[in-house]
Parts: C-alpha cells; sequence; structure tokens
C-alpha cells in the first residue's frame, strides 16, 4: 500500500511540475528513474498523461481529471495511514504555502523557529502570493497561504490578527501634517505592491468602494522595494503598520496615517477543507496560529 501510494504522489507531483528533471529533483529520484516512473503510470492508465508541447509538457484530458481526483485523494490517505496521528521528531512531510515579504518578515520568526525546531526533517517551500494562490490551494499544488483578503467560499479561512494601514513617504515630501487627506491621497503617483493580478488589493477595495481609483507612478512586487523608491520622489507607499514602523527610525522616509476613510483589516490563513482531518497540516495551521498570538500580544 505505501508503494502504491508513493508511486501516486509521484504521479501528483509529476503533473504539477509538467518537467521531469523539476520533478525528479522533488521526489529524490534521478531523472532516468523518474522518466521510468512516467513510462509505468503511462502504462498503469493507458494514457500519455503528459504530452510534448512547444513551451514543455502539457496535461492530457485524463491526466487533468487524474490531477483533480488526487489533490482531493492523498491528503486522504495520507491521514488514514498516520492512523490520526502525527509525530513532528519524525515528520519528512513537504509543504509548500504562499504569503507575501511582509507576512515572511512579521511571522517568519515565529513560524520557521518552532517548525524546524520541532520537525528537523520536514521541508518548507515559501512562494509569493499571486492570482493563482486561490486555484492551487483549491488543487492542492499549496497547502496554506497567509494573507489579508478571505479567500472564496469554498476554502477555509480563519483570523490571525488585525492590522492596518499606513502611508510612508519621502522625508521632503510635500504633503504636511500628521495624517493624509483622501484628496491628497488620490492627488499623487503611488507605489503599487502587486499582490493579486495589477492590484494592492486591500487598499483598491476601499478606494473602490468610495468610488475612486489612485494613481499608479510604479508597481512593483515587494514591500521592500515600494519603501527603497520612496526617497527623493512625491510617491506614496501604502504599507501595513508593524512593517511601515521599521523604518520610523530612516531619516529619509516620513511615516502618515491613513486617511481617515480607510478602516483596519484582518490578517488570515487559508487552506482546503480536504485538509482538515489531517493531522501533519493541523500541526501546521497551529504553529501559523500561534505565530498570530504572538504578534497579537506584542
Amino acid at each position: 500500500m505505501a508503494h502504491d501510494l508513493n508511486l501516486l504522489e509521484t504521479l501528483a507531483v509529476l503533473l504539477e511540475e509538467r518537467h521531469i528533471s523539476r520533478a525528479a529533483e522533488r521526489m529524490h529520484l534521478s531523472q532516468p528513474a523518474m522518466s521510468r516512473t512516467l513510462q509505468r503510470l503511462r502504462a498503469m492508465f493507458g494514457d500519455e498523461l503528459l504530452v510534448r508541447a512547444p513551451q514543455g509538457y502539457t496535461l492530457t484530458p485524463r491526466a487533468r481529471s487524474i490531477q483533480h481526483e488526487l489533490a482531493d485523494i492523498l491528503p486522504r490517505l495520507d491521514a488514514l495511514l498516520r492512523g490520526g496521528s502525527f509525530d513532528p521528531a519524525a515528520a519528512t512531510d513537504s509543504f509548500r504555502i504562499a504569503l507575501t515579504d511582509y507576512a515572511t518578515t512579521l511571522l517568519g520568526p515565529g513560524i520557521f523557529q518552532p517548525l524546524f525546531h520541532q520537525a528537523p526533517g520536514v521541508s518548507l517551500t515559501a512562494k509569493p502570493l499571486d492570482e493563482q494562490t486561490f486555484a492551487d490551494l483549491d488543487s492542492g499544488r499549496l497547502d496554506l497561504a497567509i494573507l489579508g483578503v478571505q479567500p472564496p467560499k469554498q476554502l477555509r479561512w480563519e483570523v490571525l490578527f488585525e492590522e492596518d494601514l499606513v502611508c510612508v513617504v519621502s522625508a521632503d515630501h510635500p504633503v504636511t501634517g500628521y495624517r493624509m487627506s483622501l484628496a491628497d491621497f488620490l492627488s499623487f503617483p503611488h507605489v503599487v505592491v502587486v499582490i493579486f493580478g495589477e492590484e494592492q488589493t486591500v487598499v483598491e477595495q476601499r478606494l473602490a468602494q468610495l468610488g475612486h481609483r489612485r494613481p499608479s507612478g510604479l508597481r512593483v512586487p515587494y514591500f521592500s522595494a515600494a519603501v527603497t523608491a520612496l526617497p527623493g520622489t512625491s510617491l506614496v507607499a501604502t504599507l501595513p503598520r508593524r512593517l511601515a514602523e521599521r523604518y520610523d527610525a530612516d531619516a529619509g522616509l516620513r511615516l502618515l496615517e491613513m486617511p481617515a476613510e480607510f478602516s483596519p483589516f484582518l490578517y488570515g490563513m487559508a487552506w482546503h477543507p480536504r485538509v482538515d482531518g489531517d493531522p501533519a497540516h493541523g500541526w501546521l495551521r497551529e504553529i501559523a496560529r500561534q505565530a498570530g498570538r504572538a504578534l497579537s500580544r506584542a
């Protein structure tokens, strides 16, 4: 049974990576061994599964159907074989989470330190949030996402902590006072931290409710890059307060309160219900939960 489960896990990785060498690396196999496994799987399912395309491999219709089924079946089988228990000290699981550089900076120490202290044999892959994050949770390509917007209803959601936003500008920015008005906020070009699609979702959603759009001067993938761009410009960056306060002592920057029309927002974690009862995933979520509690107490 364990051998068959390993074969299905290998198939799931092949279908996700669509690349023999990368799949081999993830499964700790040689490339020839992975090629032989693919041939065996093709014979087992009576289907090519992966076919060559101009830019690599693509999935056959049967493979797409199998991939969807495996995303649901494998966590349940794994939980069944564990017998409802999970021993972190003996675990060799691989987890994949999505989060921003803000969440990595803020929650990283509270997640990574206990995770690798309790389970030195596990591996963890952290990737940026993007427009595929919810689809990746749905398909099983991701185990957990930590983010400031609620996911679609088919996914689970749990609040980790509350946060609010502040404006960060150059020290010589023409705006005066301690708070930026909505009129000022809409008058200057912004550094937009692209999280989902082309948006910094929390900001754009609130502005849409108010019937406004902010002028975009620069789009960057990380909050740290937004801060770097500010000195000597009229750009405005909107950052979570806990991150922005790390730059409060920077002589080249100023922190301003957001327009009064903006309220605090909730930061949480999202996952698929199929792993609700999986003890390994429950352990991972509890580590994230404790990191959020520690942040709230600080």
